[in-house]
């Protein structure tokens, strides 16, 4: 027995495979987000949205005309 025969590295007819052939048993089934989780992300980039323009911007301007 030659060990090049058992080889990882050597190709077989299933590796030209057509792609509907090779996708034959590939079905994605992905989850719902449920709508609280949604309601947290919003709110959360809201309150990003609400802190860099209140508190980060304001700040940065100070600093950056007059730094300590």
């Amino acid at each position: 027995m030659n060990i090049s025969e058992n080889s990882p590295a050597t190709t077989s007819a299933d590796d030209y495979a057509p792609a509907d052939v090779e996708h034959q048993f590939h079905h994605y089934t992905g989850n719902r987000i449920p709508w609280y989780v949604r309601l947290l992300w919003i709110l959360f980039w809201i309150f990003a949205v609400y802190y860099t323009l209140s508190y980060l911007f304001p700040a940065l301007r100070v600093e950056l005309t007059s730094p300590p």
